[in-house]
Order: structure tokens, then C-alpha cells, then sequence
């Protein structure tokens, strides 16, 4: 009995990237003529998670915009409660409304203790303070990023090799332990001052930006690096286009989706951070600020939880839905995602 031959093994395709589609089947119609900043937001809008994200998060820049027109008309504001008509002698807890008593409706978050305080209004602008911080550091350390990222990665030589030390001996330098040790030096030198509130925010923007552009600076470089052998780039050198029009006319709008994706995700880091400096006491103490109301609030989370978790959830709320937003903007822009 003769043995069969046996066929010759299909090992299968060995990319796991899918088959090319037919250029005349729907989808490819469907998205023929669209840009690529087009063709993400399409895919972004039907991810169901991204949108519920966007919600949430557009509620949190609605709430920082809008903190004093909400806080008049719950007619609450931050001035300083009184705490011998508000709260009880012994207990230092409030005399209405939470943790002992029902529902305020003169204070729907309730009163802080000790300080008389009321809640809805630091919650307010404590979601002012930290989008304001977080947003003001996410620009400045975008635009650095990307300046030094261009300059390093299309210069090269000298240029670059400055300013890749400059981004390592930053990434060297623990950031907690420079905001430790700027802070008391701020402290010391402004605190007597009537503008002091703003130096301390001001500052603490710069100290998240000095500390936070590093990475995207190395994201562009090596973006840089590849696209600066590329035919339009060389096309526009031989016609003598000026440097400066070559980056931002040619490279940088081909930088749009990992910058994009690089702000998305820098910028709910900078919201926890800020929260975490303020509660470690080197951030903003002076004026509302989740991070300080955190901190104000652990010592009476057994007898007030509601204290603690208000602020608490502000924050888990905004961080998490400004995380999953950004990771679904990168998905999104990413070509090969099957999403």
C-alpha cells in the first residue's frame, strides 16, 4: 500500500495585521476622502466608554467654568462659617445636616467641622483650582515638549545632544523631592505677600511643567528623527524653505496624533498630582482645593466620612474618566487598532 503524499503545511499568515479591505467594499467608502484627525473622531464617537468619559469630563470643565454662578445659585460661598452658631461645642460637628442629622438643604454637601465651612462651595472651587493647575501646566509642558522634541530631532548634532542631556538630568531628579524642597523656600520668601495665593498656584504650575515635559520631548524627537529623512521634508530643503516654516508648516502637523494622545494622558496625571501635593501640604493652602479638603478631612472620617468621600470621588471621578478618555483617543488614532 503506497503512502499519500502529504500537501505542503500552511503555516498561515504570520502578521497579525488583518487583509487589506477591497477599495470598493463599504467601509473603505466610508472613510474615502476623510482625514486621518477625521477618521479618529468617527471611531471615537462609537466607543460608547469614550463618550460617557467625555461627559463626565466636559461636567468637571462646566463645574470649574461656572463654580461661582453654581455656588450662587445653592447660595453658598467659601467665606469662613461660624463655627459657635453651626457646629456642636463638644463635638465640633455641624448642628444640621450631615453626619448626625438629615438632609440641608441650605448646605447640600454639608458643613466641614470645626471650621463651619461649607462643603458645595470648596468642592466647587476645589474642582476650579484643579483643572485650572492641571490644565495650565498640561500647556506649558506640551509646548516645551514639543519645541525642544522639534529642535533636538530636526537639528541634530550639538542641538541635540544639549538638549537630550537637559531631559535626562531632569528625569534624574525625583520629582517629590524637588517639590519638597522648592516649596518651603516659596513659603518662606512670599507668604508675607497679599498676591501669595497666586504665587503659590503659579507656582506649582511651573513646578509641574518643569518636571512633566520631558517625556513628549523624547516622543517627538524620535518622531522627528523618522519623518525628517522624508521625501516632502527633503523636497522642501532643496527649494530653500526657512527651518522655521519646515517644523511647523511640514513636520508638525504630522505630529498631531501622538502629541494629542500625550496631552490626553499628561493631563488627569497633573489633576492627581496637584490633589496630592495639596494634601501633603506643599501644594495649594491657600483657598479650595480637593487635595487640602483630603487632607482637612482623614483625621474625622470615622465620626464624618461624607467629608472625606465628597472630595474623594471629585477626584477619582475626573482622573478616571480623563485616563480612560485619553487611552481611548490613542486606540482611536492608532491605525492598526482593530477597534
Amino acid at each position: 500500500m503506497s503512502a499519500q503524499t502529504a500537501g505542503p503545511e500552511t503555516l498561515g499568515h504570520l502578521s497579525e495585521e488583518p487583509p487589506a479591505p477591497d477599495p470598493s467594499s463599504k467601509d473603505a467608502k466610508a472613510i474615502a476622502g476623510k482625514s486621518p484627525m477625521q477618521i479618529a473622531l468617527g471611531r471615537l464617537m462609537k466607543d460608547k466608554i469614550a463618550v460617557v468619559c467625555a461627559i463626565v469630563a466636559l461636567f468637571f470643565v462646566i463645574i470649574a467654568v461656572f463654580a461661582g454662578v453654581i455656588a450662587g445659585l445653592f447660595g453658598v460661598t467659601l467665606d469662613p462659617g461660624r463655627p459657635s452658631q453651626v457646629l456642636d461645642f463638644s463635638t465640633q460637628l455641624p448642628k444640621v445636616g450631615p453626619p448626625n442629622n438629615g438632609f440641608d438643604p441650605e448646605h447640600p454637601f454639608g458643613i466641614a467641622p470645626q471650621t463651619g465651612a461649607d462643603n458645595l462651595a470648596h468642592w466647587l472651587y476645589g474642582c476650579r483650582t484643579s483643572l485650572i493647575i492641571a490644565g495650565s501646566a498640561t500647556l506649558v509642558a506640551s509646548v516645551v515638549g514639543v519645541v525642544m522634541g522639534l529642535l533636538a530631532g530636526f537639528l541634530g548634532g550639538i542641538v541635540d545632544k544639549i538638549i537630550s542631556f537637559v531631559i535626562d538630568f531632569f528625569l534624574t531628579v525625583p520629582f517629590l523631592l524637588a517639590a519638597l524642597t522648592i516649596a518651603p523656600i516659596i513659603n518662606d520668601r512670599f507668604a508675607l505677600y497679599e498676591s501669595y495665593p497666586t504665587i503659590q498656584r503659579w507656582s506649582l504650575i511651573a513646578i509641574l511643567a518643569i518636571f512633566g515635559w520631558m517625556g513628549l520631548a523624547r516622543l517627538v524627537r524620535g518622531e522627528v528623527l523618522s519623518l525628517r529623512e522624508r521625501e516632502f521634508v527633503q523636497a522642501a530643503r532643496v527649494i530653500g524653505m526657512p527651518t522655521h516654516r519646515i517644523l511647523i508648516k511640514e513636520l508638525l502637523p504630522n505630529l498631531a496624533a501622538p502629541i494629542v494622545v500625550s496631552v490626553s494622558l499628561t493631563l488627569p496625571a497633573f489633576v492627581a498630582l496637584e490633589a496630592g501635593l495639596a494634601f501633603l501640604g506643599i501644594g495649594v493652602t491657600s483657598g479650595a482645593s480637593w487635595g487640602q479638603t483630603v487632607s482637612d478631612a482623614v483625621p474625622w472620617f470615622d465620626k464624618y466620612a461624607l467629608y472625606l468621600w465628597e472630595p474623594l470621588l471629585g477626584i477619582v471621578l475626573l482622573v478616571l474618566s480623563l485616563n480612560l478618555l485619553g487611552d481611548a483617543i490613542r486606540d482611536a488614532m492608532d491605525p492598526k487598532t482593530r477597534r
